[in-house]
């Protein structure tokens, strides 16, 4: 293979990876992704829009034996309806009252409520639909296209501290953690950008 076939299968296969990195990062995932037995948390569901069609509907189904939900706070734009089976909360649906989510946007949903002492992993069960009648389900394994959102249960610490509820305190329940979930992957897409570039220089040198 000549050196400008050489650069332009580089090229291809680095186009690739970004495009795959950036599908594998565009997940409905729901916030903390960690928490502690017994405590009132905020649970943040971020869903972002992966079609030219607009998100104009998010389910979210949770297992009540592991997650009391019990307040949904209100989104400029969508109304939500909650689900029960007898007196229990066992999901949620948000639908847009204008035009949903485009293309190149995300949005955040928040509900809150208090994980079981119990509870060991809260999976979330999303539905998204399309404006187009589209509906991805994120309701597979972690290793799957479509993953179900997990939040990690830690146990309740003794002698810890707790709060307005009597509860022990998660470290940090806020959807700005998301951030640090976030970091390898940044981080991996840095370092395959500097070695693409020192390798294209080098190539370009030696062809002068």
């Amino acid at each position: 293979m000549n050196r400008k076939k050489w650069l332009g299968s580089l090229v291809f296969a680095l186009l690739l990876a970004f495009s795959v990195a950036g599908a594998a990062s565009a997940h409905v995932t729901v916030f903390p992704q960690e928490t502690t037995q017994g405590t009132y948390e905020k649970f943040t569901v971020r869903v972002p829009s992966e079609k030219e069609s607009p998100t104009v509907k998010v389910e979210v189904k949770f297992a009540t034996d592991d997650v009391a939900v019990s307040r949904f706070e209100p989104k400029p734009g969508w109304k939500y309806d909650i689900v029960k089976s007898g007196d229990k909360i066992t999901g949620v649906v948000w639908t847009a009252t204008g035009d949903g989510l485009l293309a190149t946007e995300f949005g955040e949903f928040n509900m809150q409520g208090k994980v079981a002492d119990t509870a060991k992993d809260i999976a979330w069960k999303a539905y998204q639909t399309y404006k187009d009648g589209t509906v991805v389900e994120w309701t597979g394994a972690s290793d799957s296209k479509t993953p179900a959102s997990v939040t990690k249960v830690k146990a309740k610490p003794t002698g810890g501290a707790t709060d307005s509820h009597g509860n022990a305190v998660a470290g940090g329940g806020d959807a700005g953690e998301s951030s640090t979930s976030d970091l390898p992957l940044y981080l991996s897409i840095a370092a395959l950008v500097l070695g693409a570039a020192a390798l294209l220089a080098a190539l370009t040198r030696k062809a002068k």
